[in-house]
């Protein structure tokens, strides 16, 4: 069960919440939820609100049901939920991956997350722009990865809510 908390409460190392934690990005459309995992990010303080920064390329299905929806969760699992990598790899659009993982879909004031999660933040979109090639200033990075220059939109979400599951 979910339980709402201070986000200032929280205790946790930034770098390995997003970079080397399991992290699924999810939001609703029309009824329906799809999710994808993701390990590019970032958390902090922007305009004056306490921000989560997400990357999803344009092919992504994922990313329909963020565009449509007014908010999207971030959330974070720990390393026993291998079944994670899964929701990474197959697509929404193809089948119903989320029952096939065995995951479970709570919501959580109106918002997706999943019964397995250990927390979950609530996001409400303030920006969405598209990475642009001609900006990179170190090529390497750029050809590195984007081979199918298949650029990532970025969305700023201000974190309104923090929940975690006890």
């Amino acid at each position: 069960m979910f339980e709402k908390v201070d986000i200032h409460s929280l205790n946790f190392n930034p770098f390995d919440k997003i970079g080397k934690d399991w992290l699924l990005i999810s939001a609703t459309k029309s009824g329906k939820t799809n999710t994808m995992t993701a390990s590019w990010g970032t958390l902090g303080h922007l305009w004056n609100k306490d921000v989560a920064i997400i990357f999803i390329r344009p092919q992504r299905y994922t990313k329909e049901f963020v565009d449509e929806s007014e908010t999207f969760t971030l959330s974070f699992f720990d390393d026993k939920h291998k079944e994670l990598s899964y929701l990474g790899t197959k697509s929404g659009k193809d089948e119903d991956k989320i029952s096939k993982v065995n995951f479970h879909i709570e919501m959580v004031d109106g918002n997706p997350t999943f019964e397995e999660a250990k927390e979950v933040f609530i996001c409400k979109k303030l920006y969405v722009g598209k990475l642009e090639k001609e900006y990179f200033l170190l090529p390497e990075i750029y050809e590195k990865n984007y081979p199918l220059d298949d650029l990532h939109y970025v969305y700023i979400g201000e974190i309104t809510d923090v929940y975690s599951n006890k």
